[in-house]
């Protein structure tokens, strides 16, 4: 009897797996560059001070998109929404950071928080799992930060080294990511000393800022990071055009959210969302500029959509090129802030392409947060210091009020910074009403994890223990040579290789293994413990 359950349930299993398959058209090479902390302050978005050549280049070659927004302003719960084509806050992944890094003080996060990998839906799968399973060759380089630990058969290589490169033949379709990090926050102070490429002199200083040296210098810093991470932007480029690829590959250019500077990153202003976005490729007119709403939830079905892979119902955004583009474009974006290191707050946001409302569920707690990661920028402490001793002026001393409104409105083309709030003028009555009404249905469409405190949140996904449960171990069913593989756990991924030297293979298919081959496999559901096992036949 157990032997004919297992022929069931290897012939069912063989049958029932299923992929979003690649169709049979040649397989465009693609490649992301993938910059960090950035609003558009390039020379083709009409930036007068970064002097960006290669990217104002690449520009006329492609369509440079003006609208582009991520979900979030900090770099963890953007890339996993970014990863996963979904808004973090349906993922559970909303909080800044989940995973914890090695050496940061415990006081960076609130009293009683653990570390913990993000428990993604049954079904939601980063796109390089269905991009492998379509036979690219996916690698990343090299910052991943998608607030969960992917399972091994993500990517066939994610290191400071990883490169399309690497992949052992040459005519295997290939997806790169490139992570340049020149632009993150923290190279503003690491890099203080460094020599400027940008005159502080002429740097335009925000109303949010005193007019002094040191905010010019903090500006002409970053913008000079900015300028070397063109630089390394053309290199890449010369290394495709050197290997005969780049007028066949596809590229995007983008950042994983706005500036990095104080009252920049974090923020669900526009400053804190809005990014550059450039795609060259697929027939795309050269030199042409889109303003349509684009979210960075839209980047992963997207990219599927160009590969011929099937975008699953699972991710949340919105083609917006290849054989599966939406006929439907986006009447607005979402973006959601909740907590930054040690300090809870949620915030939401409705931008329509002109107007921003923000939802402050948390009103009573100030807008300034004291995140001591980010007073290590110089320019943080001395603001500060303005601040106690009186000397900043009304638009400056408007991060520092001590309490919110329920809501926000702001006009961002008459209003860049933000700076008068329009929900209580009853000329905006409509408007404010309108954007509301989206925030509330956006609720209702995706849900919420911000709804529930953090701890609250985890607590249920591990069933009450203080660990995360384990995947069930993989089980194997044999006919012959051909090896099935299974696993109880709902969602779980499974993955094999015949050597520890070998790249981890996505399991969907039975395997033929002979006598005397060793086969390494695992099951792994995302947030839960990897279960591993080995046997020699």
């Amino acid at each position: 009897m157990k032997y004919i359950y297992s022929i069931i349930l290897f012939s069912l299993f063989f049958s029932t797996i299923a992929y979003p398959q690649s169709s049979k058209k040649k397989q465009p090479n693609i490649v992301w560059i993938v910059c960090e902390d950035l609003s558009p302050h390039l020379g083709c978005y009409g930036d007068q001070v970064t002097k960006t050549p290669n990217l104002d280049q690449f520009a006329t070659e492609g369509v440079r998109y003006t609208n582009a927004y991520t979900t979030a302003g900090v770099c963890a719960p953007s890339r996993n929404a970014i990863i996963t084509g979904r808004y973090q806050t349906a993922n559970g992944a909303h909080h800044m950071r989940t995973l914890g890094i090695s050496g940061v003080a415990s006081d960076a996060y609130p009293k009683g928080h653990k570390s913990y990998s993000a428990l993604l839906p049954l079904g939601v799968l980063g796109y390089p799992h269905y991009l492998r399973q379509a036979g690219y060759y996916c690698s990343n380089n090299s910052k991943e930060d998608y607030q969960f630990l992917g399972s091994p058969t993500m990517w066939d290589e994610s290191s400071n080294k990883a490169h399309w490169k690497n992949r052992k033949d040459k005519n295997q379709p290939f997806f790169s990511i490139f992570n340049l990090n020149i632009t993150h926050e923290s190279l503003v102070w690491m890099r203080d000393k460094e020599p400027l490429l940008v005159d502080p002199k002429d740097v335009i200083v925000p109303p949010i800022y005193p007019d002094d040296s040191i905010s010019r210098q903090v500006i002409a810093r970053f913008l000079t990071n900015a300028m070397i991470m063109d630089k390394q932007v053309g290199e890449i480029i010369k290394e495709l055009k050197e290997a005969n690829l780049y007028d066949d590959t596809v590229i995007f250019f983008f950042s994983d959210h706005g500036d990095g500077l104080p009252y920049y990153k974090r923020e669900l202003h526009h400053r804190g969302l809005h990014i550059p976005l450039i795609i060259k490729g697929l027939g795309l007119v050269p030199g042409t500029v889109d303003d349509q709403l684009i979210s960075a939830i839209d980047f992963a079905p997207t990219l599927l959509s160009i590969a011929g892979c099937q975008v699953p119902k699972t991710m949340q955004g919105k083609a917006f090129l290849g054989n599966q583009k939406s006929k439907q474009k986006n009447k607005y974006i979402f973006g959601a802030r909740d907590r930054m290191d040690s300090e809870v707050d949620r915030v939401r946001s409705v931008f329509d392409g002109q107007y921003n409302y923000l939802k402050y569920y948390m009103p009573e707690k100030p807008f300034y947060q004291d995140i001591k990661f980010r007073l290590q920028n110089k320019l943080m402490p001395h603001i500060l210091k303005l601040r106690d001793n009186g000397q900043l002026n009304a638009d400056q001393m408007s991060w520092f009020r001590q309490t919110k409104p329920e809501e926000e409105l702001f006009d961002i083309k008459n209003d860049p910074f933000e700076l008068k709030n329009l929900a209580t003028d009853q000329a905006y009555a409509a408007k404010l009403n309108e954007l509301r009404t989206a925030h509330e249905q956006w609720k209702k469409d995706y849900k919420d994890w911000g709804e529930m405190e953090e701890m609250e949140m985890v607590k249920q996904w591990w069933n009450g223990k203080d660990t995360p449960p384990l995947t069930e171990p993989p089980m194997l069913i044999e006919k012959g040579n051909k090896i099935a593989i299974t696993s109880k756990t709902k969602g779980a991924s499974i993955g094999y290789r015949k050597s520890v030297k070998d790249t981890w293979t996505i399991y969907d298919k039975p395997i033929n293994l002979a006598k005397g081959d060793s086969l390494y496999f695992f099951a792994h559901r995302v947030g839960y413990t990897l279960a591993e096992k080995k046997i020699v036949r």
